[in-house]
C-alpha cells in the first residue's frame, strides 16, 4: 500500500500500479543496485462495470532511479513509446488534479490530442520515505487503451534526406512558471516549415539569470527536402521562432 505525504490512504492511490513499482524499486534498492530501468505490464481495477463487477484496465508502469535519471530522462522515455507508436500531438501539462504520489513540482500528465495517455514524474519524497528510500525515483503509469487507441498509421517509406541539415542553438530567458512544453509547442508555431527536429539540451539557473526565471536552451534542426538551405533562410527561421517565442510564452534570447 503507499501512502500520500500525510500518511493518510487515499483512494485514488487504490486504482494505480504504483505500489507494485515501488516495492520492486525498493527491492532492487535494497539490493544495492545503483541503477535501475524497470517495465511492468498490469492491471487496475475501477468501478463502474456490468452487474457490479469492476472495469479493468492494462496499464504500462515504468520505474528508474540512478545517475542519469530524472524528470527530463523519464520524459525522453515516454517521448520514445510515444513516437514509436507514432502518436500525433503529445504534448505534457502540469496535472489539473493534484496527485499525492508524485512530486507537486515534477510531474506532468501526458497527453495525445486531446487524449490523456497517462502520468510521469518523481514520486513525492515523503512517499519514498514510506518505503525506507531516499533516493530520487522516477515513475510513469500509461494507459494501454489509450496508447493503442492513439497509434497512428503504419509507417510509409521516406528516402532518406538528399540535402544537408543545419543545426542552431538558442537559449531563452523565461519565466520559472513556462513549462518547457510550452516553449517546444511556441517553437514548432513560429518554424516556416523547415524545422525537423527540437531537442531540449539545458536548463540553467544562476549567475546573470534574474530571480524567477531560468535560462532553457534547445537545439533546432532545420532542412529542406530539395535545396540546400542557405544560412540567410535558416536565419529567417529562427528569427521567426524566437518572435513567437516572445510573443507565446515571454521568452527572450539570452
Amino acid at each position: 500500500k503507499i501512502l500520500n505525504p500525510l500518511g493518510e490512504d487515499t483512494s485514488i492511490m487504490r486504482t494505480t500500479v504504483l505500489p507494485s513499482m515501488l516495492e520492486t524499486l525498493t527491492r532492487n534498492y535494497n539490493y544495492r543496485n545503483q541503477d535501475v530501468r524497470l517495465y511492468e505490464v498490469a492491471r487496475v481495477y475501477l468501478p463502474g462495470g456490468d452487474d457490479g463487477l469492476a472495469v479493468e484496465n492494462k496499464v504500462l508502469s515504468m520505474g528508474a532511479y540512478g545517475s542519469d535519471m530524472d524528470f527530463y530522462a523519464l520524459k525522453g522515455c515516454v517521448e520514445a513509446i510515444l513516437k514509436d507508436l507514432r502518436a500525433e500531438d503529445v504534448h505534457f501539462e502540469v496535472p489539473s488534479v493534484p496527485n499525492p504520489s508524485y512530486h507537486p513540482g515534477r510531474v506532468a500528465d501526458v497527453y495525445a490530442g486531446d487524449r490523456r495517455i497517462g502520468v510521469l514524474g518523481q514520486v513525492h519524497p515523503l512517499v519514498a520515505q514510506n518505503y525506507d528510500v531516499d533516493a530520487e525515483l522516477y515513475c510513469a503509469e500509461l494507459s494501454f487503451p489509450a496508447l493503442y487507441a492513439n497509434k497512428g498509421a503504419d509507417p510509409q517509406y521516406v528516402p532518406l534526406p538528399k540535402f544537408p541539415a543545419v543545426t542552431r542553438d538558442i537559449a531563452v530567458v523565461c519565466d520559472e512558471a513556462v513549462t518547457v512544453g510550452q516553449l517546444e509547442a511556441a517553437i514548432r508555431k513560429g518554424a516556416r516549415g523547415l524545422l525537423k527536429e527540437v531537442e531540449l539540451f539545458d536548463i540553467y539557473r544562476g549567475a546573470n539569470i534574474p530571480e524567477g526565471k531560468k535560462s532553457v536552451a534547445f537545439s533546432l534542426t532545420l532542412r529542406a527536402d530539395d535545396r540546400s538551405l542557405t544560412a540567410e533562410e535558416a536565419d529567417a527561421d529562427v528569427k521567426s521562432i524566437l518572435e513567437t517565442l516572445e510573443q507565446d510564452c515571454g521568452a527572450v534570447l539570452r
